[in-house]
């Protein structure tokens, strides 16, 4: 998290060091979508492009969250807590992700506006469990880098404002599983692991991120001129 937001400073001096001329002609568009991002989820985002004369990529900063079903509660319970049973089942899984994406403008499918897109991700994963009536409650979590690509679409419903449609998939790198007093690495270390489990073990009971599908539509509006 710290890496990324000195990052994102960064790129933020960058912008406000440009001369005066490239803001004047830069354009800004601030906007939200919902849809399925690795789950049912939202976004919202900013993009800047014009900033410098002849430079063919727009740079974007997307915020959001996505919700789903964080694993298999049993074996998640054997992995990072104990072995006993009982209780009633609730679990709740939430991963909070930044991304910067560079687009480029290509034409498909007959669209006026279109684009390709690439980028890198953070997301922050929690998967809760909870054993009502067992006196059992734990998160686990983990923290990945990844990488984006896919493709967008707008159409204009009016002056400054656009309906959007995109299409996209991201991989996030293993990350070590945190849960109670325990952790897996991808690596094959592990503190204080129950029994004989792995790192594997443990990936293959939550639903922690990884290769991810992204299908969204959005509303965005052009700031300014």
């Amino acid at each position: 998290m710290k890496c990324f937001t000195r990052n994102m400073g960064i790129l933020l001096l960058v912008f406000t060091l440009l001369p005066a001329g490239s803001w004047a002609a830069a354009r800004f568009e601030g906007g939200a979508r919902v849809g399925y991002n690795g789950g049912m989820g939202w976004q919202v985002t900013g993009r800047i492009s014009e900033f410098a004369q002849g430079f063919p990529f727009h740079f974007r900063v997307n915020l959001g969250a996505s919700y789903f079903d964080p694993g298999k509660a049993s074996e998640a319970r054997k992995i990072f807590i104990n072995n006993n049973q009982g209780g009633t089942v609730e679990e709740h899984g939430r991963t909070f992700g930044m991304g910067l994406d560079f687009l480029y403008p290509r034409h498909f499918l007959g669209m006026s506006e279109s684009y390709l897109f690439v980028g890198v991700r953070y997301a922050s994963f929690r998967g809760n469990f909870k054993f009502i009536g067992d006196n059992e409650d734990f998160d686990i979590t983990s923290t990945h880098w990844g990488l984006g690509f896919g493709a967008e679409g707008r159409f204009p419903i009016g002056n400054k404002m656009k309906f959007s449609l995109m299409v996209g998939m991201d991989y996030f790198f293993p990350s070590t599983l945190y849960g109670h007093d325990t952790s897996y690495s991808p690596d094959g270390e592990a503190i204080n692991p129950r029994e004989d489990y792995t790192y594997r073990d443990a990936d293959r009971a939550v639903n922690q991120p990884g290769l991810e599908f992204k299908f969204m539509a959005g509303i965005f509006y052009r700031l300014g001129k």
